[in-house]
């Protein structure tokens, strides 16, 4: 960061003692507010809420998946796992926690967030700029397609996949041919709001992970805007913690209204109630 110092520098006369003394005024002209009371000060923002979060149940998880992306799709989970020479595609069983599907991801790629289109899962690449399309049932590549900056999470709505990239803006991406339509610039009432990482649609709201952080964001996809905060924090033991890697996935299940959290090389994936 860098540092400057202000040096006030006194000089001397009385044009100079009369600049200090009060505003300027045009000359011969009443100031507009003089004998007016003062403008009222803009309220301050509301602080946005915090909830706790109630664990319904727990599941087994692979202690060595780099969890990067997750998703719950016709009973079983989708997750992509990260790392450089560990990247991969799994298909999961929720309540055993093994590995129905994998394929590898070539080893010069760090795989991060994915999430499905149609028939399709689609998964992004850290610092490649590179997302790989496969078959869903499958996992066999489709396609692929490029992107500037980082890939961290993805999601989608009912029109538009979403993007995190590590910064406070969100990118809303064509799925048909994957052109940002536009973005999002997360902020709470303390301005920008960055590190989202992983994304999930629940009910209409985005809930992002916030990288180096044991809480999710939740956002208004339209503003931008944080509704809320979900502290998360102590879902581990303090010794299971310190054997692991960041709080990141979230996956949720429509049909049956249940919500997924897990970690990066977390044991557990964890059922959980956000209590307001």
């Amino acid at each position: 960061m860098r540092r400057s110092t202000l040096v006030i520098v006194a000089l001397a006369g009385a044009a100079v003692a009369a600049l200090l003394a009060g505003p300027l005024r045009p000359a011969g002209r009443a100031s507009a507010v003089e004998g007016s009371p003062a403008p009222a000060a803009p309220p301050a923002a509301a602080a946005t809420p915090v909830y706790e979060a109630r664990v319904v149940k727990t599941f087994p998880h692979d202690p060595k998946a780099f969890t990067q992306g997750l998703i719950y799709r016709d009973g079983v989970l989708y997750e992509s796992t990260g790392l450089a020479g560990e990247s991969s595609l799994r298909k999961v069983a929720l309540d055993t926690g093994r590995v129905l599907q994998r394929r590898d991801v070539a080893r010069e790629f760090f795989a991060e967030g994915m999430t499905d289109w149609g028939s399709t899962l689609v998964q992004l690449t850290w610092t490649s700029g590179v997302a790989f399309v496969y078959d869903k049932a499958t996992f066999e590549p489709v396609r692929q397609f490029t992107y500037r900056g980082e890939g961290w999470g993805l999601t989608r709505t009912e029109t538009h996949l979403v993007m995190s990239d590590g910064t406070p803006s969100l990118r809303l991406l064509d799925p048909a041919n994957f052109s940002e339509v536009s973005r999002i610039e997360v902020h709470d009432e303390h301005g920008p709001v960055s590190a989202l990482n992983e994304l999930e649609m629940v009910k209409g709201v985005l809930l992002a992970n916030v990288w180096q952080s044991e809480r999710l964001a939740m956002i208004d996809l339209a503003s931008g805007r944080l509704t809320g905060w979900v502290d998360l924090h102590g879902l581990l033991s303090p010794a299971e913690r310190a054997r692991v890697d960041v709080l990141n996935g979230i996956a949720y299940d429509e049909a049956g209204d249940r919500l997924f959290v897990t970690g990066k090389w977390w044991p557990t994936v964890f059922q959980i109630e956000i209590v307001r």
